[in-house]
Formats: C-alpha cells, sequence, structure tokens
C-alpha cells in the first residue's frame, strides 16, 4: 500500500531534493505540495515548488500557498543560505504550473476531514506555521493523521541559526509548540541525525554521471549550499536535512532514534526556539517525539541517487 503524504515546505535546495525523492517513490502517493514562507518569503516558495515539480515532468501535482508568516513573530528568512531565489544553483525556467485557489491551510483541513482515521502523513521540512494552524483551526481532525515526520530541531547539535535553536524551530516556535503537544505521533529528524547525512564529491559526481537534467539539478544544488556549511562546519560535505524525513517514510530502518518528551522554549530571548529533548529521560514528562539520532548514511545516499535516477 501507498502511504498518503502531504508535504508542507519552504523550498530551499534540500526541500528540493526531499520532493524529487518523494515523487520518484511509488510507495508514497503525494496528495498535494503546501507551501509556507520560511528560507524565503512564501511568494518565492511557492514558485520554487512548481519549478521542482516541472523539472520532474509532474505538473499535476496541487501546490498550495499558505501561511506568509509566523503565528506571532515577523517572518526570519535564510537567504544566506540558499540564495536569493531560494534555490539558487541551476537556472530553472519560470514556472507555467498553476496554484491551487484554495489555502493551504484549507487544503490541509479539507484532506483530514475526508480521510479514514490514521490515514494521512504530514511531512513538514519548514517552519510549522500551516500545520499548526490546521491543527488549532480543527483540532477533533487529528485522529486522521498517521503521523507528523518533520525535520527539525536539535538537541546534541545545539542550533544552526542562533547558539540553541534550529531554522525551522526558530521562526515559529509558537508553531512548534502546538505541534508537539498535539498528541499526533511525531518522528522528528533534528540536526542531530541530518548532520550526520553528509554529501560527499563521490556521490555529487555520481548524480552528474547520470547524464540528465535532474541529476545535473541536484549536484548543483548541493554544490550551491555546501559551500556555507562547509564554511561553517569545516566538514567535508553539506547536510541534507529535509530528505531525510522522506528517507524514513521509504525504509524506516535508515534512522535509529529514541521515543521521548521534546519542548519547546518560547519565551526566553537566550534559548527561544531551542527544542528541550529529554534525551536521559529525567523528568517526568510524557514522551512525544520519535528523536532520532542515527542514520545509515551510505544507504541514504544511494537510495536518493536510485530515485532520482528513475525519474
Amino acid at each position: 500500500m501507498t502511504r498518503k503524504i502531504i508535504i508542507d515546505t519552504d523550498p530551499g535546495q534540500d526541500d528540493a531534493v526531499a520532493i524529487l525523492l518523494a515523487l520518484a517513490s511509488p510507495e508514497l502517493e503525494v496528495l498535494g505540495i503546501t507551501c509556507v514562507a520560511g528560507n524565503v518569503p512564501l511568494e518565492r516558495t511557492v514558485t520554487n515548488a512548481r519549478k521542482i515539480c516541472e523539472l520532474a515532468g509532474r505538473r499535476e501535482v496541487k501546490i498550495f500557498a499558505g501561511c506568509d508568516a509566523p503565528l506571532a513573530r515577523p517572518l526570519i528568512t535564510a537567504e544566506h543560505v540558499h540564495g536569493k531565489t531560494g534555490l539558487d544553483g541551476i537556472d530553472l525556467p519560470a514556472p507555467t504550473m498553476p496554484v491551487q485557489e484554495m489555502h493551504a491551510v484549507d487544503f490541509i483541513v479539507q484532506t483530514l476531514r475526508n480521510a479514514a482515521d490514521a490515514s494521512i502523513t504530514l511531512v513538514p521540512v519548514g517552519p510549522l506555521t500551516n500545520i499548526a494552524t490546521a491543527l488549532r483551526r480543527a483540532p477533533e481532525l487529528t485522529c486522521k493523521i498517521q503521523e507528523i515526520v518533520l525535520m527539525g530541531g536539535a538537541y546534541f547539535e545545539v542550533g544552526n541559526i542562533t547558539p540553541t535553536a534550529e531554522f525551522n524551530i526558530y521562526v515559529d516556535p509558537e508553531a512548534a509548540q502546538i505541534v508537539l503537544a498535539s498528541g499526533v505521533p511525531i518522528t522528528m529528524m533534528p540536526l542531530d541525525v541530518t548532520h550526520k547525512a553528509l554529501t560527499s564529491a563521490d556521490w555529487v559526481r555520481s548524480l552528474r554521471d547520470l547524464g540528465t537534467l535532474l541529476g545535473e539539478a541536484v549536484a548543483s544544488w548541493t554544490d550551491f549550499f555546501e559551500r556555507f556549511d562547509k564554511e561553517k562546519y569545516g566538514s567535508q560535505g553539506a547536510p541534507l536535512h529535509d530528505p531525510c524525513t522522506i528517507g524514513y517514510l521509504i525504509d524506516p530502518s535508515l534512522f535509529a532514534g529514541r521515543h521521548i518528551n521534546v519542548e519547546v522554549e518560547v519565551l526566553s530571548p537566550l534559548t527561544l526556539g531551542m527544542t528541550v529533548a529529554d534525551w536521559w529521560r529525567v523528568t517526568s514528562r510524557a514522551p512525544n517525539v520519535m528523536f532520532m539520532n542515527e542514520v545509515r548514511r551510505d544507504a541514504f545516499f544511494a537510495l536518493i541517487r536510485d530515485r532520482i535516477a528513475r525519474l
């Protein structure tokens, strides 16, 4: 059986790879792509999602524009990482496929309302504004969600946008707080695992060796955002954050972690957006997140290359 998913995204080069991986995988049925402001403003994330789907030859995928600002804060973006467009690297043509008239949050709510219990998986790989707004608007529909598999947070790896916070959570910590308190089964791909999913020169070369536009696109995106992470972390490659969510849905054995309690700091100016993970279970707070911290790196990157080659 295919798993029905909604990808909630703010593309982003690594978001783009996650979307391509999902579209290339028969195990997954992408019901729609909902866009949110994050890496770049909403208008650009919507444009980028359309470009990615057209690159994959999947113009029939429904794309929805969602929230253009966090629940309670000004928007913070990451052009310093992803470039002015959010998808800098290969030059892709302006997209022509349509954007759906329905708001992304309305689409999420309607899809859940019409679904069987525990049949829809939400895959947020950007700030959680759309997801939190849907949960706040229709809390009675949480029973329809099989799982939320999100990229966000950090604990032992601390922060990548502040000393203590990961970008997706930091942009809208109030939204993250709502999602983590929802009672829905949650699997989190934090920096603790994504920083172990590092690209390599050989892997990028293998994508170019495919001799396809898709292979060149992924290689070009990787080249672009690698420059930032290599300089920042001194690593030989860059972490592919967002594809970890899709890799997990295709093959959960690629990842390992621990079911623990995770809370989000929303008050402290020093630690705003920090995901406080009770890894050692030293509190009495109930576990609410499967917090991943291990990845079979070689198998994960082989999966991505194989699926990109199929598109």
